[in-house]
């Protein structure tokens, strides 16, 4: 009786051995079952192997979370999961997954902010942004700037974002990324200022980026962006208004509908370049690394004035008579001679 009975226990031995070995065999191979084509999941800090085969039932992602387990003690990856958000593809197997997650192959997601810009715009972006945590939908401009560490003597966010693309994890909060935003900003402004060209009419930082903001709206073509420059640094000097429609068009706010008037010129706003003097209180926009460049080393020349030419590029004069003879041709008759 003992023999059949150790006979008995043998064979079940064997047979499970055999049925754990075919087991392992298809986990090892066979892609898991999961959903859909992509599944993002996010692993929380401190998360032990049982808890992260638990998230992955959880999102539909079936690994057989008893072999995802013991696998992981045994390969001693149990210890070298990483935090963090990941893609998980159709076709991959549990083992896949495991060394995923254990060598920290986070997925990556970006958002562009574009060169020009306004503070409203990239707010717009980052809230429309299906792959970023919204937190900020309640906070107003003033608070998020206490929140982000702003000087106080800054009175608006607008132009300290830098554009740029962000690369961020799926899950990631909009204020971290406004916050990239920002220190990039700060980083650019500040290394040209402190390697700026002498003798600019400009009384800091601040006042550098609010006219990098005004180059940057009026010039998208690189040969200019310092030739323009340095003419509004030209007007400055001399205390000569500024004359720059962008400005108008920032002021104007929701009421501008693409076509600026000659009211619209002569109605008064703190970005009213042609009723007030000066540089406005605030930049109108987000400049580029190129216009920041442009603005603190500015070409060196004698031209006051400037038209669009409507190729993209730009006439200077030094004088109203070549300006009116400029706007007669490129605007009044529409770029022909």
């Amino acid at each position: 009786m003992l023999k059949k009975i150790f006979l008995f226990l043998l064979l079940l031995v064997l047979a499970v051995g055999t049925f754990a070995g075919y087991e392992f065999w298809r986990w090892q191979s066979s892609p898991v079952v999961m959903a859909t084509d992509k599944v993002d999941v996010r692993i929380p800090r401190g998360s032990s192997v049982k808890d992260v085969a638990d998230i992955l039932e959880k999102n539909g992602v079936k690994t057989n979370p008893l072999i995802f387990t013991l696998y992981a003690r045994y390969t001693g990856q149990a210890s070298q999961l990483k935090a963090g958000a990941y893609e998980l593809k159709k076709g991959q197997t549990g083992m896949d997954i495991l060394s995923m997650i254990a060598n920290g192959e986070v997925s990556r997601r970006s958002i562009l902010f574009v060169e020009g810009w306004t503070y409203k715009q990239i707010r717009q972006a980052v809230a429309n942004h299906p792959d970023i945590q919204q937190t900020l939908s309640e906070q107003d401009e003033s608070t998020l700037m206490k929140t982000l560490g702003v000087p106080s003597e800054y009175s608006s966010l607008e132009g300290l974002l830098f554009p740029d693309t962000y690369v961020f994890a799926p899950g990631d909060r909009d204020i971290d990324i406004l916050r990239q935003a920002y220190e990039a900003g700060t980083k650019r402004l500040m290394a040209h200022w402190n390697s700026r060209s002498e003798g600019l009419p400009l009384k800091s930082p601040y006042e550098a980026l609010i006219l990098a903001s005004i180059v940057e709206k009026e010039t998208g073509h690189g040969e200019d962006r310092a030739r323009v420059a340095g003419v509004f640094v030209n007007r400055l000097k001399i205390k000569m208004p500024l004359q720059t429609d962008p400005t108008v068009i920032y002021g104007m706010g929701d009421k501008y509908q693409g076509k600026i008037r000659k009211v619209d010129l002569q109605t008064d706003t703190p970005w009213n370049t042609y009723t007030r003097n000066g540089l406005p209180p605030t930049p109108i926009a987000s400049p580029g690394e190129l216009a920041l460049k442009a603005t603190l080393h500015p070409e060196e020349h004698k031209f006051l004035y400037f038209v669009a030419r409507g190729d993209g590029t730009s006439e200077f004069a030094e004088n109203l008579t070549q300006h009116n003879r400029n706007v007669q041709q490129y605007i009044l008759k529409k770029g022909q001679p």
